[in-house]
């Protein structure tokens, strides 16, 4: 089993907005080119999209089934390539005023599930790596970072309110 975990410098709708947007995953997850909806409205249980696989000259297709979704937390994907089928579980918790992304990831069915080994779940954490630190790219590049402290203006004393403090200036 290969389990990951990145800490997102946003808050988990800003992690939500891109994993609800089909398109966007061919821009996080690694080895995968392009991204569509498939069948449903994604990533709601029962959907899918599809997506290519390109090696060297060669390309591939692909789609992901959303086997388990309970948003804003938890989102289970049965993704199928021409080597088998992987479960992946995308597990988002609130860390303060940030995100803690945990990537749980396993082969099931197909060659990648006869060959599962640990050499197999070390290639998976690379992966991982990689689709984890790609991930909170997007996410941080597209929503900006709230002030530190709530909005509160810099220099303002601890008890008093910013309009508190504007009126003494």
């Amino acid at each position: 089993m290969a389990i990951r975990y990145q800490l997102i410098r946003r808050p988990p709708a800003a992690v939500w907005k891109i994993l609800k947007r089909p398109s966007s995953y061919a821009d996080w997850v690694v080895g995968t080119h392009e991204s569509a909806p498939r069948e449903g409205r994604w990533p709601e249980l029962g959907s899918s999209l599809t997506y290519t696989i390109k090696v060297g000259p060669k390309q591939f297709e692909g789609w992901t089934v959303v086997r388990h979704y309970e948003p804003p937390r938890y989102l289970e994907l049965e993704a199928h390539a021409p080597f088998g089928t992987a479960r992946i579980a995308i597990d988002v918790r609130p860390w303060g005023d940030e995100t803690l992304v945990i990537v749980d990831e396993h082969p099931l069915r197909g060659l990648g599930g006869k060959l599962h080994n640990v050499v197999l779940d070390s290639v998976i954490q690379l992966r991982h790596r990689d689709m984890l630190a790609r991930l909170a790219r997007l996410v941080e590049g597209e929503t900006p970072r709230k002030p530190a402290g709530g909005g509160a203006r810099r220099g303002s004393k601890p008890g008093k309110s910013a309009a508190e403090e504007a009126s003494r200036e």
